[in-house]
C-alpha cells in the first residue's frame, strides 16, 4: 500500500480531501535516537523535527529563519542558537546561497554503535 506522501508527490494534481487533521496537515517521523540523544537540547530536537517536517514537502530543505521560528514559536535569534548547535554537533550543514537568499541545509544523522568490549562508563570494575 503506498502512502499519501507518496501518492500526491507522483500526481501533483491530487486532491486529498478529509476531515483527519492528521492526514491533512501530514506528519513528520522524527527518529528515536534524535528524540533520545542526551547531547542535544530541546529546541534542537525541535528545529531539527521541522527540518524533516520541510523535507517531507520539498525535496530540498532551506526555510528561512523567519520561518523557523514562526513555526517553533520561538524567536529568530534562538533558531540561529538551535542550528548553530545541530551544526556544531555534526547533524547539519549549511550551504550558504548568498545575500537575500536562504541557506540550504542538509540533514545528517549517523546512529554511533559502540565497538563490542568497549566501557561505557568511567568506573573501575574489580
Amino acid at each position: 500500500m503506498e502512502s499519501v506522501g507518496d501518492v500526491i508527490k507522483r500526481n501533483e494534481d491530487s486532491i486529498l480531501e478529509t476531515n483527519d487533521p492528521v492526514v491533512t496537515e501530514g506528519f513528520t517521523q522524527v527518529p528515536n535516537f534524535i528524540l533520545k540523544n542526551n547531547n542535544l537540547t530541546v529546541g534542537e530536537k525541535m528545529t531539527f523535527a521541522m527540518f524533516l517536517s520541510y523535507a517531507w514537502h520539498n525535496a530540498k530543505v532551506f526555510p528561512g529563519q523567519e520561518r523557523l521560528a514562526k513555526d517553533i514559536g520561538v524567536t529568530r535569534q534562538s533558531v540561529n542558537t538551535f542550528i548553530q548547535g545541530l551544526k556544531n554537533k555534526g547533524f547539519l550543514t549549511i550551504e550558504r546561497r548568498g545575500l537575500g537568499k536562504t541557506n540550504r541545509y542538509t540533514l545528517r544523522y549517523y546512529v554511533k554503535r559502540q565497538k563490542a568490549g568497549v566501557r561505557t562508563s568511567n568506573k573501575k570494575t574489580s
